[in-house]
């Protein structure tokens, strides 16, 4: 497998796409409101990160190396 395949290539899409782009929007809305304490911050901010991240690249790593796509 090339770098460029498993680094660049977009293989999210479809509900998949707007899951993660919601729990995103959902982790960062909760660590903006403090709805969560001290452990769970973390949590959300990984969720948040990594949701809308992927969300906005339409990479997912792991995808990539397990070689899924639900791009369609």
């Amino acid at each position: 497998m090339d770098a460029k395949k498993l680094l660049c290539e977009e293989n999210v899409g479809g509900y998949d796409l707007s899951i993660r782009a919601a729990l995103g929007t959902l982790a960062i809305t909760a660590l903006a409101l403090g709805l969560a304490s001290a452990p769970w911050n973390y949590i959300l901010a990984l969720v948040a990160f990594g949701g809308l991240y992927t969300s906005i690249t339409r990479h997912c790593t792991p995808y990539a190396l397990l070689g899924v796509s639900t791009k369609r």
